[in-house]
């Protein structure tokens, strides 16, 4: 059986180079509505957050959750808002 979040990624169709990575998270036993709460309160974004932060993809993550525009969830230790605000502020290409 596949964990919860490799099964919730696989069942969105993120292609297969992209869940190599999710493989090796430290969420990948976790239920995904931590991650994924239909109303997040600031005790399950604290307990999300306290996973990544021991995780050994947070990088990989982070960077995908950002260059794919990921609009829901935790990933990489950030809320939807911290990744807008972070790729607000990363510079354009010109």
């Amino acid at each position: 059986m596949m964990p919860p979040i490799f099964l919730w990624a696989y069942r969105c169709c993120m292609p297969l180079e992209e869940i190599g990575w999710l493989r090796r998270g430290a969420c990948r036993t976790s239920d995904p509505d931590l991650f994924f709460p239909l109303a997040p309160t600031p005790i399950q974004e604290a307990q999300a957050k306290a996973i990544c932060a021991g995780c050994q993809v947070l990088e990989e993550c982070r960077a995908y959750a950002l260059d794919a525009g990921e609009a829901e969830g935790i990933w990489g230790g950030l809320t939807p808002a911290e990744r807008r605000r972070t790729r607000l502020a990363r510079p354009t290409a010109s």
